[in-house]
């Protein structure tokens, strides 16, 4: 399977097995580790298939038991930006956003670095605050892009940050990290404004990608979560079945 939206033909072809009765409505899909090597996929690409199918109404998730088909008319899918997914939106931010951290720590102003400062207090208050709006996260990475002032890394940037606000796919599985306590790291943030006021244009980066990389993991391991549920219920039940009486 090749292709920049590889979920969605596995969501497509998932869907076409259900319209052709081979998982009825009130079936459970098969584990996520199976439908990755049926479809020779990666997890996360199932887990943003499986999204995709709850999207248009083929399929229910519920917690700690696992995926079932629905019985209800399916919407379908729809195409263009507003379905790419949450991984590919980060790889891409990896690949742009930390070449604009290592450009932003030679560009850089006094001034500009004193609001990204700024912009770092503002996150630790919405950390405390517990509002999940992260809105002071956006402002800071977009920030660092603008004070690349090259016009062509903003547009770039600015356009990853309205696909991960905008895509169906991308807000629900951020929606779903929020509900399990993910935060912006404030650390993580700290290290990238640090290597930017020491104008070390290779700690930048490496701090921006390094953070990037830990935002991928948060989001496999709040995904993961239902999936993990699902099998210590499961492990449950074989221990009270083959437990002395």
């Amino acid at each position: 399977m090749r292709g920049a939206r590889l979920y969605q033909q596995v969501a497509e072809k998932l869907a076409a097995a259900i319209a052709a009765g081979d998982f009825p409505a009130g079936s459970r899909l098969p584990a996520e580790r199976k439908l990755a090597e049926r479809f020779e996929v990666s997890r996360p690409t199932v887990r943003e298939a499986i999204i995709a199918l709850e999207l248009g109404g083929y399929v229910e998730v519920k917690g700690g038991s696992g995926v079932y088909v629905t019985d209800a008319q399916p919407s379908g899918f729809s195409g263009g930006d507003s379905d790419i997914g949450a991984f590919e939106v980060l790889q891409a931010r990896m690949m742009f956003e930390g070449e604009a951290a290592g450009l932003a720590a030679r560009e850089m102003s006094d001034s500009e670095i004193a609001q990204l400062e700024v912009l770092l207090e503002e996150m630790i208050a919405e950390n405390a605050a517990e509002s999940g709006a992260e809105i002071a996260d956006e402002k800071f990475h977009l920030h660092i892009a603008r004070c690349t002032h090259n016009d062509a890394v903003v547009s770039v940037c600015e356009h990853l940050w309205k696909m991960r606000n905008s895509s169906s796919i991308s807000v629900r599985i951020l929606e779903r990290a929020r509900q399990a306590g993910s935060k912006p790291r404030i650390e993580e943030h700290r290290r990238i404004l640090q290597a930017i006021k020491a104008r070390d244009p290779e700690a930048a980066r490496n701090a921006m990608r390094d953070h990037l990389q830990r935002v991928v993991q948060q989001l496999l391991d709040a995904t993961e979560e239902e999936a993990l549920e699902q099998a210590r219920r499961e492990m449950s039940a074989a221990r009270q079945r083959f437990a002395l009486p």
